[in-house]
């Protein structure tokens, strides 16, 4: 049984009249009686009697009428989302970001896809690099962004430019004054660490790896789980930190976190997509407002 073949029955059962379906149709009279006998031979049974030189429901057939309508009409509420998700008018978008590109960095962008497609519904998590890419493997999202390096196969990359990185400390620190000239300086500080995962821990290992030093050479380490609670206990003189200057800066306009002269690479953001997922029409259009 065909969508057509339905079409074809209804418009014949409510005009009880096959040539005059066949013109509402736009097909031939032999090709709406063929739809009608396929039903009736296929299902075994007899939809319509002739009655003098018009043709009637029989109770077969009446009782099918309203499942047919019913099942066509359905056919067309899947044709119109289908075309509100294709022109955008409708649909959603669930998103998934690392710390710092999701509060800092993506809102904004979020706001601009907003304003351009108010019909799709917008939906973002926030967590670690390690968490947001094990959510776009699992398919609990649709795109990730984030700031660590990501090695999945199972995973398409698209680098962008990012932000930079600063080590800061509070005003009070000895390092304001005498700040470290290289890695190897560094476990003279007391630090406050972000949660194994993320990107800002990773690129202090990093640049410990370099000088032959790892985390367990800090002089002494405190862990938190936010950017936000990390800046707090720096401004509180709780050591160094290194941390987005998306981040800091505002607390480095007003003097109550310092900037010290220690060179940090820049640092990219990364798009993460499952590689065998098709590309929505809405995740298509909200990477071309990201790669403007």
């Amino acid at each position: 049984m065909t969508l057509e073949q339905l079409r074809i029955f209804v418009a014949v059962a409510e005009r009880e009249h096959v040539t005059q379906a066949a013109a509402a149709l736009n097909l031939t009279q032999s090709a709406v009686s063929a739809a009608v006998a396929a039903l009736e031979q296929r299902h075994a049974v007899r939809l319509f009697d002739r009655v003098g030189r018009r043709i009637v429901l029989t109770q077969t057939g009446r009782l099918l009428l309203d499942e047919a309508r019913a099942v066509l009409a359905r056919a067309e509420q899947a044709e119109r989302l289908l075309a509100d998700l294709a022109g955008l008018r409708r649909g959603s978008l669930r998103l998934a970001a690392s710390q710092t590109v999701a509060n800092y960095w993506l809102p904004q962008r979020m706001q601009q896809f907003r304003a351009a497609y108010p019909g799709i519904e917008l939906t973002l998590i926030a967590d670690n690099t390690a968490e947001v890419a094990r959510r776009v493997r699992d398919a609990g999202v649709d795109l990730g962004f984030v700031e660590g390096e990501i090695a999945d196969p199972s995973l398409a990359v698209h680098s962008i430019p990012g932000d930079e990185l600063a080590l800061v400390v509070g005003p009070d620190h000895p390092w304001r004054h005498d700040p470290p000239r290289a890695a190897a300086y560094l476990p003279a500080s007391a630090w406050v660490l972000r949660e194994p995962g993320s990107a800002t821990r990773a690129a202090l290992e990093t640049l410990l790896a370099g000088a032959g030093l790892a985390l367990g050479d800090l002089a002494s380490t405190l862990e938190l789980p936010s950017n936000e609670a990390v800046r707090a206990a720096i401004e509180a003189g709780g050591g160094a930190a290194i941390l987005s200057t998306l981040v800091v800066q505002h607390l480095l306009d007003t003097g109550r976190l310092i900037r010290l002269p220690f060179e940090l690479p820049p640092r990219r953001f990364h798009i993460l997509r499952h590689r065998e997922r098709h590309l929505s029409v809405a995740e298509q259009r909200f990477l071309d407002l990201i790669l403007i």
